[in-house]
């Protein structure tokens, strides 16, 4: 069914994404009423991918089921991780190393911008959040909090093992290289956004000065962190270089995280009570990234340089996974433009990527499009400033799509992330 020609699928997901918009004190009771008036639509008049009703439906839940649970796995084990990071006290030394002045705000975004370029970016965001929690004794402006989900996309977005679409491209036979421009842009938006949020969280609640009286390091809760890292990294790299398939299978990441939390509860218990808050998070999102995958996005514009920048928007609320998908198979993209595109978009909308909504489990006021546009504008400022300066310095040079790389993947091509099943970025 169309309306002025585009389908009905489009408008319902509108719907949705409006109501979590106006009615963010009921984001999940929205994004879970969406889901089900559009699959129940898509059973009765519609399709999915081609092939109408019950049939089609499970054929979806057959292709999104592991990126789904793994996605799951991570939002509620690091969650747990978080926890774990705080106890370390890690977060209570670092006033003794970081400047005193707004400054210190922004070296902390650096340093999720550096830890996002080779681990998860829902890890790099929460182990942020956790850091501002302590260096601001909890009182973290929403600017802040989207420059940490920023931070994290950014520094996923040029690296070849930092982000999903990455590594898609990676293994599709994009040069490293190519990806690697995608920093020109990431850089330039993160020294614009990074510098008006920190002064942003320094007007609101200055950094810490002085290391609190008894603080030290935990290195058993250091070692468990450890642990679940990389158990999902080790994970990963040996099912990349033994048997790929698998990983279309079965939740290889998420499970190896759960089997790390559970192997070191005996030495020290994670925090279950954290988990209700955290499932309530992680079903919001699988709703959204189960309704943006019914979407009937054949079709993409023509590859350009303005449909690049076009798709980084659009990320802000589609799943950036299949963007990626159709951008590869359609060709004639600059690749690096497309990974800073897809990879650094949804910051722009807290529900945009897993990272922001992970972020958003711990910090309940983030929950809110008004407020996240309203205090994380510089976030949207960055992302566009970033991209002309890309352009200007780097130049569009599209490619076709590329054959298959000759040489299987090793552990440098190996992306910890589902980010963005990441999900809606």
């Amino acid at each position: 069914m169309f309306i002025a020609a585009i389908p009905l699928d489009f408008f319902l997901f509108g719907f949705t994404l409006l109501g979590v918009a106006l009615f963010h004190h009921h984001t999940l009771k929205v994004a879970v009423t969406g889901l089900a008036v559009i699959t129940l639509y898509k059973l009765a008049l519609g399709d999915f991918g081609g092939t109408p009703g019950v049939a089609g439906l499970m054929q979806l839940l057959h292709h999104e089921w592991v990126t789904i649970a793994n996605l799951l796995g991570l939002l509620l084990g690091f969650a747990l991780l978080a926890d774990h990071f705080e106890k370390t006290g890690l977060p209570a030394i670092l006033p003794d190393y970081l400047p005193d002045d707004w400054k210190g705000g922004f070296v902390m975004l650096i340093l999720v911008f550096v830890i996002s370029s080779f681990l998860d970016n829902i890890a790099a965001a929460m182990i942020g959040g956790t850091m501002a929690a302590v260096l601001y004794q909890r009182k973290v402006h929403i600017g802040f909090l989207a420059a940490i989900v920023a931070a994290s996309n950014a520094g996923g977005s040029g690296s070849v093992v930092g982000d999903t679409t990455t590594t898609m491209m990676w293994i599709d036979g994009v040069a490293p290289g190519q990806v690697f421009e995608a920093y020109v842009g990431a850089v330039t938006a993160t020294a614009i956004f990074g510098v008006i949020a920190a002064r942003q969280q320094h007007a609101y609640q200055p950094i810490l000065k002085d290391t609190p009286k008894g603080a030290h390091l935990h290195w058993a809760r250091l070692s468990i962190v450890a642990i679940i890292l990389l158990s999902a990294v080790g994970a990963n790299v040996y099912f990349n270089l033994n048997n790929p398939a698998v990983l279309d299978q079965i939740p290889v990441i998420g499970l190896a995280v759960w089997a790390a939390i559970l192997a070191t509860t005996p030495w020290r218990a994670p925090t279950w009570s954290l988990l209700p808050d955290a499932l309530k998070g992680s079903i919001f999102l699988l709703s959204l990234v189960m309704c943006a995958s019914m979407m009937p996005v054949q079709h993409l514009p023509a590859a350009s340089w303005p449909t690049a920048l076009g798709l980084g928007f659009l990320s802000a609320v589609f799943d950036n996974i299949p963007l990626t998908a159709l951008a590869l198979k359609q060709g004639g993209y600059d690749w690096g433009f497309l990974a800073y595109g897809v990879g650094f978009g949804g910051s722009m909308i807290w529900f945009g990527s897993s990272a922001g909504v992970a972020l958003s489990n711990m910090y309940p006021e983030a929950k809110s499009v008004g407020a996240w546009l309203k205090g994380g504008w510089h976030v949207a400022l960055g992302y566009v400033v970033g991209f002309f300066v890309l352009l200007a310095v780097v130049g569009w040079h599209p490619e076709p799509k590329r054959s298959k790389a000759v040489q299987a993947p090793g552990p440098a091509a190996v992306s910890v992330t589902v980010e963005n099943a990441d999900a809606i970025i």
